[in-house]
């Protein structure tokens, strides 16, 4: 490809992404999504964060690991707990790094 080429793809790429994320910025008086539609909205970041984490904690080298064998699920699991248990973020966080820890230590 030629550097033109690349100029005019850079070009569209970027067009397109304003487009697509400008959309409902330029047209929100008029554009009105329905309940539904924003209420399975809010559930979008969740779900993102679920599908980054779970390949992690659920595989080791591509392979899924058995349950009571993965470090990385149990302590996980000890992390959600601890924040459904407290609410507190950065609490969680050390939590569940001290756990994987001593899990990695001790196993």
């Amino acid at each position: 490809m030629s550097n033109n080429e690349f100029l005019l793809l850079i070009a569209l790429m970027t067009m397109g992404t304003v487009v697509g994320r400008g959309f409902f910025f330029l047209f929100a008086r008029s554009v009105r999504m329905p309940d539904w539609l924003q209420h399975a909205l809010s559930f979008v970041p969740a779900v993102a964060l679920a599908a980054i984490l779970a390949p992690d904690l659920l595989l080791s080298g591509g392979v899924l690991v058995e349950p009571w064998k993965n470090i990385r699920l149990l302590a996980g699991i000890a992390a959600v707990l601890f924040f459904l248990k407290t609410r507190h973020l950065l609490g969680t966080l050390v939590f569940g790094m001290a756990c994987f820890t001593l899990l990695r230590l001790f196993s």
